[in-house]
């Protein structure tokens, strides 16, 4: 292993999908993702492409996948990366 590795929570669009379904929420920061259990305090949170999304979300996190990043700004969201 790489001395330098950095490790991060992977959290899928699909999950994020289901949070916005069950919360009713229009911001996903991470304090939302803490208070949900999808991630600790400590984490760095990596936002990856697989399944759908079909809100307008606002999303901030450490890192975007490239398909994650299109299919939140396709959708009518934000990205923001920390």
């Amino acid at each position: 292993k790489s001395l330098n590795r950095v490790e991060y929570r992977v959290i899928n669009l699909d999950v994020i999908q289901e949070l916005i379904d069950s919360k009713k929420v229009s911001d996903i920061t991470l304090d939302v993702l803490n208070e949900n259990g999808l991630a600790s305090k400590n984490d760095l949170v990596k936002i990856l492409g697989r399944g759908a999304l079909t809100a307008k979300v606002n999303i901030s996190a450490h890192k975007f996948s490239a398909s994650a990043k299109n299919s939140i700004e396709a959708n009518g969201g934000i990205v923001t990366e920390l």
